[in-house]
């Protein structure tokens, strides 16, 4: 199995502390539209001043009422004027908060956009050591995560957290000012106590959580995976077996629920408790202010209101709490991968590469993948401009790892490699992958139309360049037999074509990048004989003015090489032509040998 390349925190002060490294490292992207975060503020402090003002229009009204109970010409005047208060500060709260929505939105996107393309190059900058180890569905998981990660932690603190924590300082402020001290002091000790309670609770209840989380997860798997082996459950008349299997899972997950059920009811019983207490004590100092006319009844009804109006949010604490948590842990791991260092990186001099004639010059190479395994041995060549260069050699002997070194998805251990004098470490990798078409043994395609594949060798190519580059891979004639021909969806990874066509597409979009230098790792692997035979003397059309490197396991396509080197266990054991390493009688003739005895063994069947 692959280890990850990147890891989780492990333990909660970890996760605390990613956490606040997490929002230093995305708050600046929020920062540089201070002007609008400041605004959204501000429009944010207006709805709850102006929500606030709502309940205090209220108590003005219920005293009114009293007061003037015996007198109608005050009762139409003085509420008149209470009740459009009372309708202008519900419609300015409102207002307020589609403000700070409005003022905010755009900041949330741009900052969602900037960072995911960040996430996005960067991924695309990584070595290829970080894209062979990488767990696909697991990097797409975080990165999705970590988007919506971002947005959850947005919403929860600017339209939860922070609005609630304005309107705590209101309230205390208006009871201190207005009232005696015993209504602020039981309002904050409430809350400090109720916060207190929830989050320990909460933080409790998450292992019950997280527990039935994963046990769900199993009872799933096990029962995709047997639904999956159909056929082998009825061949071994399993049934029971299964059920028996599948049901202990979800009796495992029913204890796990219950518990997670059980931890929530005590959260929500002791948070009804907390607030159910400091109500009572409010109101008894309220309705003790009313008996003895140091208060009115509206006063009375501004203290519960406020109470009400404080505590609805507050309900809800343990659910932001978790779900804060959640969005910082999965942003940790989408800033993780920014974190991540490039392996292969341009010198701080580098200049781009000038290619002259594309001569190509191996020094002494010595290269290993891991430091306990070494794959090239003081690796000595070179290809002369213009002209063609095989490497040829059983598998595992490192013909590939020469072309990846070549267009520097790595970096030599040992010696050098220059183009035209110029090392490659010393150029841009821009410049250097530019000059440089690989057709690669395993072609990947994107799930797009032909035309799109063949023509990401050279964006903005015209049709007819497209199509020129097709005919020349002898591909022209089975796009255009196909019913959509150009515009046909050659699927995930291009696998609704057949391998043969699939390298035959990429062999056209190399044509279409038009490079100095050429290498052919296996390109040919995918194709019949005759196909092979087809395109062969295209390929040598193709390569007789450019730089090429061709790798191959078939010797027949790298007869007419200017020098061909056997490689073996990562050492040059033999070079020259055709025809010398045939009569040297060495491991090339060897080899020859052998797949011309087996090519006859098959055309005799």
């Amino acid at each position: 199995m692959r280890r990850r390349s990147y890891l989780p925190p492990s333990a909660d002060g970890a996760e605390q502390r990613s956490g606040w490294r997490t929002l230093q490292t995305f708050w600046p992207y929020l920062w540089v539209y201070k002007w609008r975060v400041l605004l959204a503020m501000l429009f944010m402090v207006g709805a709850k001043l102006t929500g606030m003002g709502v309940p205090l229009v209220l108590k003005e009204l219920i005293d009114a009422m009293s007061i003037g109970a015996g007198e109608p010409h005050a009762l139409l005047v003085l509420p008149l004027g209470v009740l459009l208060a009372y309708g202008a500060l519900r419609l300015m709260a409102s207002l307020f908060a589609e403000l700070r929505e409005i003022m905010f939105s755009r900041v949330t996107q741009r900052a969602l956009r900037t960072v995911s393309l960040r996430v996005f190059r960067h991924l695309h900058q990584l070595s290829l050591r970080f894209h062979l180890n990488r767990q696909t569905g697991g990097l797409a998981r975080d990165i999705e995560r970590g988007s919506r990660g971002m947005l959850s932690l947005i919403n929860y603190t600017l339209y939860n957290i922070l609005p609630t924590l304005v309107e705590v300082g209101l309230v205390i402020a208006y009871l201190l000012w207005r009232y005696d001290i015993w209504f602020a002091l039981i309002t904050l000790v409430t809350l400090v106590v109720y916060v207190t309670y929830t989050v320990l609770v909460t933080d409790w209840r998450t292992q019950f959580r997280r527990r039935m989380n994963e046990l769900d997860s199993e009872a799933n798997t096990r029962a995709i995976d047997s639904i999956l082996n159909y056929e082998t459950v009825k061949y071994f008349g399993n049934e029971n077996y299964e059920a028996a299997k599948y049901d202990d899972g979800l009796m495992r997950l029913e204890a796990a629920a219950l518990k997670s059920q059980t931890a929530l009811s005590v959260l929500n019983a002791g948070q009804t408790v907390i607030v159910a207490i400091a109500v009572t004590l409010l109101l008894w100092r309220a309705t003790q202010g009313v008996i003895d006319g140091a208060m009115t009844l509206g006063d009375l009804v501004l203290i519960n209101a406020l109470l009400v109006q404080l505590y609805i949010p507050l309900n809800y604490l343990g659910v932001i709490y978790r779900e804060i948590r959640q969005s910082m842990a999965d942003m940790e791991r989408l800033f993780g991968l920014l974190a991540r260092e490039r392996e292969i990186t341009d010198a701080v001099d580098a200049q781009a590469l000038r290619v002259a004639g594309g001569e190509v010059r191996f020094s002494q190479v010595d290269f290993s993948y891991e430091h306990n395994r070494q794959i090239l041995f003081g690796v000595d060549f070179t290809i002369p401009a213009g002209t063609t260069t095989a490497v040829v050699g059983h598998s595992g002997s490192g013909k590939s790892t020469l072309a990846r070194l070549l267009f520097r998805f790595y970096d030599v251990q040992g010696g050098s490699i220059a183009i035209d004098g110029q090392d490659v470490r010393c150029v841009t990798q821009e410049s250097l992958r530019a000059a440089i078409g690989i057709v690669p043994q395993d072609t990947v395609l994107f799930n797009d139309t032909i035309e799109y594949n063949i023509g990401y060798g050279r964006p903005g190519a015209t049709r007819a360049e497209i199509e020129a580059a097709a005919r020349a891979a002898y591909i022209h004639d089975f796009i255009v037999s196909l019913p959509d021909g150009y515009a046909t969806i050659v699927g995930e990874r291009g696998l609704k074509l057949s391998g043969g066509e699939k390298q035959r597409v990429a062999i056209a979009r190399t044509l279409l990048k038009d490079p100095a230098i050429l290498v052919f790792d296996e390109a040919t692997s995918a194709l019949d004989s005759q196909a092979e035979q087809a395109i062969q003397a295209q390929l040598a059309e193709i390569a007789r003015h450019r730089t090429t490197l061709m790798i191959a396991h078939r010797l027949s396509t790298v007869a007419d090489a200017a020098q061909i080197l056997v490689l073996d266990q990562g050492r040059i054991v033999e070079c020259g032509t055709h025809a010398e390493l045939i009569a040297r009688g060495g491991a090339y003739a060897q080899m020859w040998e052998l797949q011309q005895a087996r090519h006859e063994a098959t055309n005799g069947r």
